[in-house]
């Protein structure tokens, strides 16, 4: 019996072969899910998506299996963005869609993360009754009759169909003639997609991260390496760079002097064209806690509402359905366009960034200068467990203090991540100096108590 908590804030995930990344695990979330989704009357069908990390068969091949043993057919994309397993779960009118990645981790990571047919995540409830089911891992009395079980089946168009609906998000007759553009594909799912995109749109392309060997992905390379199109565009002169992840649900860009435009310049520019154009709904946007101070005062200088999240698209899409909103994203980089997708999706949003460049005839430092970021210092302490910060007063303690020096000049969060075993440290303020003493202070705390 699975003991252990089996969804994070982004699906399951840890490191390939342990668990709960286990061919066992999803072989068992593959029947857990099958019965779940095979509760109507008719025929059931699951859309199976993968990176390019090399564990990625033995999982796919463990979920299909699972979900075929309970009578649902599967349809396998292949590798193929995350924001494009969303759409294809749509677009097929498929019961669920399954994404197989450990986004911006390394290669020896993997993760199994669920839409519901709509193209969103599980709700929380829904993970938990698959959880219970595979604790219990007792799928006897549920099995179809031999005539009953699932088929697999190849879907051989789904590149073309996720290029196809991705460009449509553009006016029919835009075109990207005349750019030239750096783009880093983190030899993950957007190797093959967004080169094609950008040329299809006469863009001029620089491709960087193209060749996956399923060891490779996010190697140097993608959204936390932003060096790659940085120095890409300074090389070749070219207009922009472009920055994917491994899944390809989040961007990060670079001007064409090189500075990194990150997800909070990527929201700012975004939404006051979008409020131009009477296209932001209720004139409001969602950031996260860790949006920058700069971005939120922007925001407010614009008459744009800005509400916060907590850390995760998951969370930033809950509150863009609550207060009506079409905009939202992370300073990593996950900006949702509401009225394109259901999840973050990096090709999607460089697309809109390169869509104003072009309306407006601006560079994008031009478009970027919208935004002035307030210093900002992040430090990940990798920790041994996380116990709640609350709970421990040493912590506790350190940030009150911090908090107390800054005044009302900056500020402190300190919070787990999701997904991995660390702990984030971030201090913003105006004094560089003072802020980065800060957080080595507050990192020194973290390590002395919990850090590996």
């Amino acid at each position: 019996m699975v003991e252990k908590a089996l969804f994070g804030t982004d699906g399951v995930r840890g490191k390939a072969n342990e668990y709960p990344m286990t061919v066992e695990i999803a072989l068992s979330l593959g029947r857990a899910a099958g019965k779940i989704f095979r509760r109507h009357d008719g025929i059931h069908r699951v859309v199976v998506g993968k990176d390019t990390r090399l564990s990625c068969y033995m999982f796919e091949n463990a979920l299909i299996a699972g979900l075929c043993s309970m009578g649902v057919n599967t349809l396998m994309v292949g590798p193929l963005p995350t924001p494009g397993v969303a759409f294809i779960t749509r677009a097929y009118r498929a019961d669920a869609g399954i994404m197989i990645s450990a986004s911006h981790n390394p290669y020896r990571d993997n993760g199994i993360k669920f839409f519901s047919h709509d193209g969103f995540k599980l709700p929380n409830s829904v993970e938990k009754e698959i959880t219970d089911l595979v604790m219990t891992n007792d799928f006897s009395g549920d099995c179809p009759s031999t005539d009953k079980i699932g088929k697999n089946f190849k879907v051989d168009d789904a590149d073309g169909r996720y290029i196809e609906y991705i460009k449509a998000t553009l006016p029919r007759k835009m075109l990207f003639n005349g750019l030239k553009i750096v783009v880093d594909c983190a030899n993950g799912a957007s190797y093959k997609v967004a080169p094609t995109i950008l040329r299809e749109l006469d863009a001029n392309v620089v491709v960087y991260g193209d060749k996956p060997n399923g060891l490779n992905i996010n190697d140097g390379y993608g959204s936390l390496h932003p060096d790659i199109i940085q120095e890409g565009v300074i090389a070749g002169s070219c207009d922009v760079g472009i920055a994917f992840d491994g899944d390809a649900d989040r961007v990060i860009m670079s001007d064409e002097k090189g500075n990194v435009v990150d997800g909070d310049a990527i929201l700012a520019i975004c939404a006051s064209d979008m409020m131009k154009r009477g296209k932001l709904s209720n004139n409001t946007v969602v950031g996260t806690v860790m949006s920058n101070y700069g971005f939120i005062k922007c925001m407010e200088e614009l008459g744009i509402k800005v509400v916060i999240a907590p850390v995760g698209d998951r969370y930033v899409i809950k509150e863009m359905k609550k207060h009506g909103a079409n905009l939202g994203g992370e300073q990593s980089g996950h900006i949702i366009f509401m009225d394109y997708n259901t999840t973050g999706d990096g090709i999607a949003s460089a697309l809109q960034v390169l869509r104003i460049m072009v309306e407006t005839g601006k560079k994008l430092s031009e478009l970027a200068s919208i935004y002035t970021p307030y210093p900002q210092v992040l430090i990940n302490v990798a920790v041994t467990k996380k116990p709640p910060i609350e709970e421990m007063p040493d912590i506790g303690d350190a940030i009150a203090s911090a908090e107390k020096e800054l005044k009302d000049t900056g500020r402190v969060l300190v919070r787990y991540s999701g997904t991995e075993k660390i702990c984030r440290v971030m201090v913003e303020g105006e004094d560089e100096t003072m802020i980065t003493r800060i957080a080595e202070e507050l990192k020194g705390v973290i390590t002395k108590l919990i850090g590996k």
